[in-house]
């Protein structure tokens, strides 16, 4: 019962340090979120058994060569690499499933297109550079709750325990600084396609 409250940080510092019971006891804490997801995009057991089996596989192998660093942040993490896991078997099938945004999913973290020619590839970097200098005009509470669900994969609910808002006040940030991108697009009439 006392590991309820041992933070996440520590159980993986326990972990590095030998504890194998200290990542069993993080595994448990966080299966069923993880699973959750995981099958929420693939809707085969068998198929999510494997994933899940291999995120923890690249998390021990992480963990293990002491390359973790996501201080304080270990979910999110470990849902990274599920949800890199879940796009690599997609690519490998050939077959993406449709998308629906969501509040535990961007429909920006799977944008992907494995055959850029070069002249793709070169307006693809163009558009990224564009947009990274168009995000940097933005308020600077508006920017990072842009980044932390664009580019860091992450949920409101984990914007809004990391940045100490509501969940509400981090999706109003989202939307105003959606609503400025557009602004600031129209403007300099900036066209961003590839």
């Amino acid at each position: 019962m006392a590991d309820l409250h041992i933070p996440d940080a520590l159980l993986v510092r326990n972990y590095v340090d030998g504890n194998e019971n200290a990542l069993a006891t993080l595994i448990k804490r966080h299966e069923s979120k993880i699973y959750g997801f995981i099958y929420s995009k693939i809707a085969d057991r068998d198929i999510s058994n494997d994933i899940f089996q291999d995120t923890f596989i690249k998390v021990i192998k992480t963990l293990k060569s002491n390359s973790y660093n996501e201080e304080g942040k270990f979910l999110p993490w470990v849902m990274r690499i599920s949800h890199n896991l879940i796009v690599d078997h997609f690519r490998k099938t050939k077959k993406m499933p449709m998308y629906r945004e969501t509040e535990e999913f961007s429909i920006f973290s799977v944008m992907s297109d494995d055959s850029l020619t070069i002249e793709n590839k070169m307006i693809f970097d163009q558009v990224e550079v564009d947009l990274k200098k168009i995000i940097e005009e933005l308020p600077l509470d508006q920017k990072e709750v842009l980044v932390m669900r664009m580019y860091q994969d992450m949920s409101f609910k984990e914007i809004s325990e990391i940045t100490g808002v509501s969940i509400n006040t981090a999706l109003g940030r989202m939307r105003y600084a959606l609503m400025n991108l557009r602004k600031i697009i129209d403007k300099h009439q900036i066209i961003l396609t590839n």
